[in-house]
């Protein structure tokens, strides 16, 4: 009969035995490893991330300025932003001037503003309705007068020179200059973008308006279905993009970004055989 100390020597064998195989079998081997990071990588990869939007254009906060009116006609209300008949585009003739601290050098045309009479019960229309305007042209500042005393477009003056017809509507001719409350608003277009391609064969402009959304434009692209790529085209003035890119001969998509940083791509908005002078119409913001 075997005794205790020999059967556990005999059991701690067995075990030194078995021990080195069953770690060999459970533990994988390098390339076991590779082809388990390669599988995880390759079902990662095929991961679809949803999409961010960014959230659409709100009211901003109410500020304070002052306004003023200005003559003019359909023809000329859209002088600074270069757009061409103000009724015609939709606009109307709730336009506006804005002094250079808010027109940024042609950046806000299209941007939309809702305005108010305020403080100034001599003059406000009673009830201080709301008077909704596009901004379509520039005030220009008048150094040889003081801020207070008509240089009222001076820097760093925020103003409004509102367009004569609609300016009635909040108070009346006699008052000249009122104070008022003004905040951004989305604008709301029917329609789509439109982009009107001006220029010749070697320099080309397209006027962007009808823009929703924000409203005024930041950065617009085009590319062609052939040989263009995406290009960036430069703001020439107000509303009028340039590119010396070749576009004939190919139809043309636009990308147009807004201020608050979304964009709205519109494809191929025109034949391969578009004509200069002619408006195209794409996808507007919504």
């Amino acid at each position: 009969m075997a005794s205790p100390l020999k059967s556990i020597l005999a059991t701690l064998l067995l075990l030194a035995i078995a021990l080195p195989d069953c770690q060999a079998k459970s533990k994988p081997s390098l390339l076991g490893k590779q082809a388990i990071h390669h599988a995880i990588g390759r079902q990662a990869n095929h991961i679809e991330l949803p999409k961010r939007h960014k959230p659409k254009f709100r009211p901003g906060p109410w500020k304070k300025a002052h306004a003023t009116f200005y003559e003019g006609g359909s023809g000329t209300f859209g002088g600074a932003c270069n757009y061409k008949d103000v009724a015609g585009e939709g606009y109307g003739m709730n336009t506006v001037a804005l002094s250079s601290v808010l027109f940024r050098n042609g950046q806000a045309c299209g941007a939309c503003f809702e305005i108010k009479c305020a403080d100034s019960p001599q003059w406000c229309r009673l009830g201080q309705p709301s008077l909704f305007v596009t901004a379509t042209d520039h005030c220009p500042p008048n150094p040889s007068l003081p801020n207070d005393n008509g240089g009222w477009c001076n820097v760093p003056r925020e103003h409004f020179d509102i367009a004569k017809p609609v300016f009635s509507r909040l108070a009346g001719y006699k008052a000249g200059i009122i104070p008022i409350q003004y905040r951004r608003l989305p604008c709301k277009k029917q329609g789509g973008i439109r982009f009107t391609i001006l220029g010749n064969r070697w320099f080309y402009q397209v006027i962007v308006w009808n823009v929703g959304g924000a409203g005024d434009v930041v950065r617009v692209q085009v590319k062609g279905d052939d040989k263009l790529k995406w290009t960036q085209m430069e703001r020439h003035w107000g509303s009028t993009w340039k590119t010396s890119a070749i576009l004939l001969g190919e139809s043309l998509s636009f990308r147009v970004r807004a201020s608050d940083e979304r964009y709205s791509t519109s494809w191929h908005v025109t034949p391969k055989n578009w004509q200069f002078g002619l408006t195209y119409e794409g996808k507007n913001f919504k």
